[in-house]
């Protein structure tokens, strides 16, 4: 499908923060309640669309349908 986001993926570090990466570049960095709400969000939905949204990397009018 085209327009899915990919290539996104999140590590926890001994803080508890959450970094998200972006073909291997660091996107962003959740902490404290947004860090745990992304890790329970992340086992009920799709994490790829998620990832996109938290970092602001999703719909930019080109995606095709």
């Amino acid at each position: 499908m085209a327009g899915t986001p990919e290539g996104f993926t999140y590590r926890v570090r001994k803080s508890g923060d959450v970094e998200v990466r972006h073909h291997g570049r660091a996107a962003t960095v959740l902490r404290g309640a947004v860090a745990a709400r992304f890790l329970a969000d992340v086992e009920r939905g799709d994490p790829q669309q998620l990832m996109a949204r938290l970092t602001g990397n999703y719909k930019h009018g080109n995606e095709r349908r």
